[in-house]
């Protein structure tokens, strides 16, 4: 009788073989997943911070473009109104009337014109970090930095910087008051704001990551820049972009 040499099974060494190529293949897919779910987190963590970003300054650019001034400072049972603008470090504020209010309630007895103040206020679970706070008050009067609903817009703010473009010679400056000083009961051509938001990582908690976004606001009712602003050559002309700031 002929034995048969067929082989019923694998070696020890075959074994080995297969044992170690699956633990490659079970590895590198590992890596993939891992991979995989850590850029998931961190474009979710990034759209929180450019959706928090863009609602913020959405609203204040609505607000800032619809800036407006009284054009008659004597008329009768009327307010001074005022665009104001303090420069404080990289937490800024700022107070003026504009045209942006919407009514909430049908038929409410209510206008377009409203007073805005923007400010910081310590955040006061997070130490070096700030709450950005909106005051709308329900009509214009004698205080125009005060009265009105707080609202927060934004949170774990670091910086909110501004700066106010004037028409007359092309110039960027720190701040603005149309009550006196170099600016009297006028308008900034346009007004550019950083917000720069702090978070955490969320691959590490322990690092903390900020972002920063710039918008540049045109003041609509405010004059055009003069002409030898704009001309070129004196380093001041205006560039909507931000570039530089």
């Amino acid at each position: 009788m002929m034995r048969s040499t067929e082989r019923s099974g694998f070696t020890l060494m075959e074994l080995m073989v297969a044992l170690a190529v699956l633990a490659m293949i079970s590895a590198f897919t590992f890596q993939t997943l891992s991979g995989t779910l850590n850029a998931r987190d961190h474009l979710a963590f990034d759209d929180v911070l450019e959706k928090t970003a863009r609602t913020t300054l959405g609203r204040i650019r609505r607000e800032v473009s619809l800036a407006f001034l009284t054009p008659s400072l004597t008329a009768l049972n009327s307010y001074r109104t005022v665009f104001v603008g303090k420069d404080d470090g990289e937490t800024d504020q700022i107070w003026f009337a504009t045209r942006s209010h919407r009514r909430t309630l049908a038929g409410a007895r209510e206008s377009d014109q409203t007073e805005i103040t923007i400010w910081c206020d310590d955040d006061p679970e997070h130490r070096n970090r700030y709450v950005l706070l909106h005051r709308e008050a329900e009509r214009i009067d004698h205080l125009p930095d005060k009265n009105g609903a707080i609202m927060p817009l934004a949170r774990n703010v670091t910086r909110f910087d501004l700066r106010y473009l004037d028409h007359m010679n092309g110039e960027w400056q720190d701040e603005w008051d149309t009550q006196g000083g170099e600016t009297p009961n006028r308008l900034p051509r346009a007004v550019q704001v950083v917000l720069t938001l702090l978070a955490e990582d969320p691959a590490d908690e322990e690092v903390l990551v900020e972002r920063s976004y710039l918008s540049t606001i045109i003041v609509e009712t405010a004059p055009r820049l003069q002409p030898s602003a704009t001309s070129g050559g004196n380093g001041n002309t205006f560039n909507p972009t931000g570039l530089g700031f």
